[in-house]
């Protein structure tokens, strides 16, 4: 069986020049679409700075920060994703640990010029309390002692004072705490916070 085909005609085919042309423009393009937009958008370089103009650069720094991270992460971890798991249990329990740590009562009481009040703390002997305050309105004194058992103790005094911190640790069981006085010409609001160990808060005018 023999086929016939018509031959292609000559001055219809490209001649070499026009090929060498095409292929030089073809690399041309190529190496354009390279440095102008590969670069940028995959690495974050920008030598033409076509790629900020069109924001792939910035998402090639993305790419890359999220390559880094995860690189470090594996040679923690060893690319072992039960680490993520581990980690979750992990903060619940510093989430538990600080809860542990929070203030266990919130004391706010607001005293006019001259006015005075007591806040103690019942405590067995050897219990500790921590405590922080703050006056807001004005200065504050205040004597911070105990009595009990017989016996009593000042740990504490301040004239003018607008903040304090620190501990309690009961010698003797009693009450332990307190007496503010409001010597400013303008009311006062104190707000104490308390955790610790004691059975109760109590407060007289």
């Amino acid at each position: 069986m023999q086929l016939n085909a018509e031959k292609p005609d000559p001055a219809l085919l490209p001649t070499s020049r026009q090929l060498r042309r095409s292929t030089v423009a073809a690399v041309i393009g190529a190496a354009f679409i390279g440095v102008g937009v590969y670069l940028p958008a995959e690495y974050g370089i920008d030598p033409t700075g076509i790629g900020s103009v069109m924001g792939l650069t910035e998402m090639g720094e993305i790419k890359q920060q999220l390559a880094r991270e995860a690189a470090e992460d594996e040679a923690i971890h060893g690319g072992d994703q039960s680490s993520s798991v581990i980690d979750d249990i992990f903060g619940l329990f510093v989430g538990a640990a600080h809860a542990q740590e929070a203030w266990t009562d919130t004391v706010t009481f607001t005293l006019a010029p001259d006015a005075a009040t007591e806040v103690k703390l019942v405590m067995a002997a050897g219990d500790v309390a921590e405590y922080a305050w703050v006056a807001e309105g004005g200065r504050i004194n205040f004597d911070l002692h105990a009595h009990g058992d017989g016996q009593s103790i000042d740990y504490d005094r301040g004239r003018g004072a607008t903040e304090g911190e620190g501990s309690i640790e009961a010698p003797f069981p009693g009450e332990h705490g307190w007496f503010w006085r409001n010597r400013d010409d303008a009311e006062v609001t104190v707000t104490l916070q308390l955790r610790g160990a004691y059975s109760e808060v109590v407060r007289s005018e």
